[in-house]
């Protein structure tokens, strides 16, 4: 009897502790579960409220893996939901194999015989639910609407720092892409490219035009060389692929003018948008760095001067986007190093040290998200400790996601010495395009001019142009210019244009613009161009 009491109670506590373990085990599963379902961080807008917190979970957890492989991951928020679900996410899906599933767009750009025939995978590296989860990521997690810019200093109506001048000369339809003071010459001169033209004129100091070059295609840019000048010929203005690109110098003729020079000629190049002249290797000769901006290829690169009218190209970086380059010696070692601007995919400014014999080290000072929109840097003093700070621009708005955007805008960051950067200063200001920093005013600091190519037109007008006096310690009273709003400014320079010792400036008016860019001003009536003269009195 003993016996079988003995086994019935030793198989009722195994039953117990089975029993037992089983429902730790439902605990900690439904423990967990709880967990993942309520402890999310995630506020989903109106319009996808309904998504599952586990979808925008995994989606988190797959954007992370795929959507930061080629670029810095982008926060949902810099986006609303609409934009993230019918602009920026439809044009991602194809670069990881993602093509069916209901855009309203296929990439042309698949079948484009410019493109690397792998640059989009030959089958989905994801599967079609994952995409899901990543497109319930961006969508849900984003707002329905972005905030709109907020300043803490209110922008003053009217600078009289400068007076507004404007040339006689109008074309049918203005479309300057590049402007220029010239100061090279005993008499200053402004210099512009209209690409509908494609001709390159020149204008005095009382802008009367005084020279014109009919071109191959648009200029937008030109450097001199101790031959002439190098006109860089983007090919085709509006995106693609194409390596229609061209570097041109030209000379002055016997009978006075200009004419090509085909001792340098550069073809083949994907979107050019600047060359600039130096000798990378220290050999002696001339060599030339292009930022091949692209589309979808592009790359920095430098030709090597090999003598004899030939060039050998050499790719720094072997992606597009390159848009601004400026060469120092920036360790002082008697190379000429390169900084650039990438705002193409993975937007930052990078860095190339020259270890010598045509050998660069690179480094990625600073990084954007790709939506930020880079669109133009500079190297400025502001402190005056003898490194360069960073004067930067976001506003880019002609891709996939244009909305007005609370991050564009004119930003500083502050070097430590060691090329380091730290941002000390952001100036809101819709669509920025360019940013230039100088002593505008004459008292010993450096001021602002900027200018916007996707300005919020309808209700901020006066952002076309705004001049940004330093009052010292960061702080930027920022004034608006009556007058500036009768362009669309692709383009900017800066120079004392009349040898008065004061710096001027002229914006180009790039009047063609998207049907959804409102204005109340026609800019197709407008001048190709306009000098902001510098009236401050000498100090």
């Amino acid at each position: 009897m003993n016996f079988y009491t003995n086994k019935i109670t030793t198989i009722i506590k195994r039953l117990f502790i089975q029993q037992t373990i089983l429902k730790r085990i439902y605990f900690l599963i439904f423990g967990a579960l709880i967990f993942v379902f309520s402890c999310s961080d995630f506020k989903k807008n109106t319009t996808h409220a309904k998504v599952p917190d586990y979808n925008i979970e995994s989606g988190k957890l797959l954007a992370a893996k795929y959507c930061q492989s080629c670029h810095l991951l982008p926060d949902p928020s810099l986006l609303n939901a609409k934009m993230w679900e019918e602009g920026v996410l439809p044009a991602m899906g194809p670069r990881l194999g993602i093509y069916d599933y209901g855009f309203t767009h296929y990439p042309s750009s698949r079948n484009d015989q410019n493109v690397d025939k792998n640059y989009y995978p030959s089958k989905p590296v994801l599967s079609t639910q994952e995409w899901q989860y990543i497109l319930d990521y961006y969508t849900s997690v984003s707002p329905d609407t972005l905030p709109q810019q907020q300043r803490t200093t209110a922008i003053k109506n009217g600078a009289s720092l400068f007076t507004i001048e404007i040339p006689v000369f109008k074309p049918l339809v203005p479309t300057t892409c590049f402007v220029q003071i010239d100061t090279s010459a005993a008499f200053k001169k402004v210099v512009i490219s209209d690409m509908f033209t494609k001709n390159i004129f020149w204008f005095d100091d009382h802008l009367n035009i005084i020279d014109s070059f009919k071109n191959i295609s648009p200029v937008v840019d030109m450097e001199r060389d101790e031959q002439g000048i190098v006109a860089c010929n983007i090919g085709v203005m509006n995106p693609n692929n194409g390596k229609y690109g061209t570097a041109l110098r030209m000379v002055t003729s016997p009978i006075g003018g200009l004419k090509a020079d085909t001792t340098l000629r550069f073809t083949g190049l994907a979107r050019p948008v600047q060359i600039t002249p130096a000798d990378f290797n220290k050999d002696g000769k001339t060599d030339y760095l292009v930022c091949e901006f692209g589309n979808l290829m592009g790359s920095l690169s430098w030709m090597e001067n090999m003598g004899n009218n030939k060039y050998e190209h050499h790719i720094l970086r072997g992606v597009p986007g390159a848009i601004k380059a400026y060469i120092r010696d920036v360790n002082h070692d008697g190379l000429p190093d390169i900084w650039v601007l990438f705002s193409q995919g993975d937007e930052g400014i990078f860095l190339f040290t020259n270890k010598g014999n045509g050998k660069f080290e690179q480094e990625q000072v600073l990084r954007f998200p790709s939506i930020y929109g880079s669109s133009y840097f500079e190297l400025a003093d502001f402190n005056k400790d003898g490194f360069p700070d960073i004067v930067y621009t976001s506003g880019d708005n002609a891709d996939f996601s244009a909305v007005l955007k609370p991050y564009h805008g004119v930003y500083i960051f502050m070097n430590d010495g060691t090329n380091h950067f730290k941002q000390q200063y952001f100036f809101p200001m819709y669509g920025c395009f360019k940013a230039i920093a100088r002593d505008f005013d004459g008292d010993g600091d450096l001021d602002i001019a900027a200018i916007s190519f996707f300005a919020d037109y309808v209700h901020h007008p006066e952002e076309s142009f705004i001049y940004l006096e330093n009052k010292g310690k960061m702080d930027f009273q920022p004034y608006s210019l009556p007058g500036t709003n009768t362009g669309r400014w692709l383009t900017m320079d800066a120079a004392d244009l009349d040898g008065d010792g004061k710096t001027d400036l002229v914006l180009g008016n790039f009047s063609l613009a998207p049907a959804s860019l409102k204005s109340a001003v026609n800019w197709k009536e407008g001048p190709p161009f306009i000098v902001l003269k510098n009236m401050i009195k000498n100090k």
